[in-house]
């Protein structure tokens, strides 16, 4: 359903069934997929010469909440789903079901992943590169300027399944491990290993992530959360995870 007052360029590609809700704006170099709903007062495709000429690419199935904003240029894949007041700039190439958190901030330049969690106020610089199942929590910043202002952009890297507590800080060049867990209100200035566990102002290494163990009474190890966790993943995806431990339940 297209709403009366939404305005569309005859230019934009719009998939079957998808949903424009009032007052939203879909600019000439858009493609939106099959059965996406796009809700009040967004903009999509808003025109930048920093984009260079490319179009923006809305996967099917995707939700995008209202008062949004995303610039032509970048591309992302199915079932991407939004928070209210997204911004997202030029450039960025993410995969599938990437979910943006209310207020979330993507400035361009970036590689996204598959199954990425960004939860609310988290502010992405650009040229960052956030790989697979990874997760950010609300009010992380990652930065890309080693010496502001300047035109100097050092983005940083995160890698599969790692998680970036709530108020956590990841200066510019920054490779964050695989299944590596940065500690709430860290500000993180080296490397951190894979399955390890930092934290604190600047972030020191604190332990293996084996050593965090669930607080549900079973004395199992929190980390990698993929042992324990699954909810939102597809059925596949949960299998192959539950496949590397021996006798694996379901959560």
């Amino acid at each position: 359903m297209i709403h009366p007052s939404a305005i569309i360029s005859p230019r934009a590609q719009i998939g079957a069934g998808v949903s424009v809700g009032p007052y939203s704006i879909i600019h000439d170099n858009v493609v939106i997929g099959a059965g996406t709903t796009i809700g009040s007062h967004c903009e999509i495709g808003h025109p930048s010469a920093l984009a260079e000429g490319r179009p923006l690419c809305i996967g099917e199935n995707s939700l995008i909440r209202s008062h949004s904003v995303f610039y032509e240029g970048s591309t992302f894949g199915e079932r991407l789903i939004t928070g209210h007041r997204v911004t997202v700039r030029e450039l960025t190439v993410a995969g599938k079901n990437l979910q943006i958190g209310t207020l979330g901030d993507i400035q361009g330049h970036c590689e996204i992943g598959d199954y990425v969690r960004t939860h609310s106020n988290v502010h992405i610089g650009q040229k960052s590169k956030i790989h697979n199942f990874v997760w950010i929590f609300p009010y992380v910043v990652l930065t890309n300027d080693p010496h502001p202002p300047s035109d100097t952009c050092v983005g940083c890297e995160v890698r599969d399944h790692a998680v970036i507590a709530t108020m956590s800080i990841v200066l510019p060049g920054v490779v964050v491990g695989e299944d590596s867990l940065v500690a709430a209100h860290s500000s993180v200035s080296r490397d951190v290993e894979a399955h390890s566990v930092v934290g604190g102002s600047p972030a020191k290494f604190l332990c293996p992530t084996s050593k965090i163990k669930l607080k549900d009474g079973t004395g199992r190890s929190a980390y990698p959360w993929t042992t324990h966790f699954s909810r939102g993943y597809p059925e596949e995806v949960v299998k192959e995870w539950l496949s590397r431990i021996p006798e694996a339940g379901q959560n």
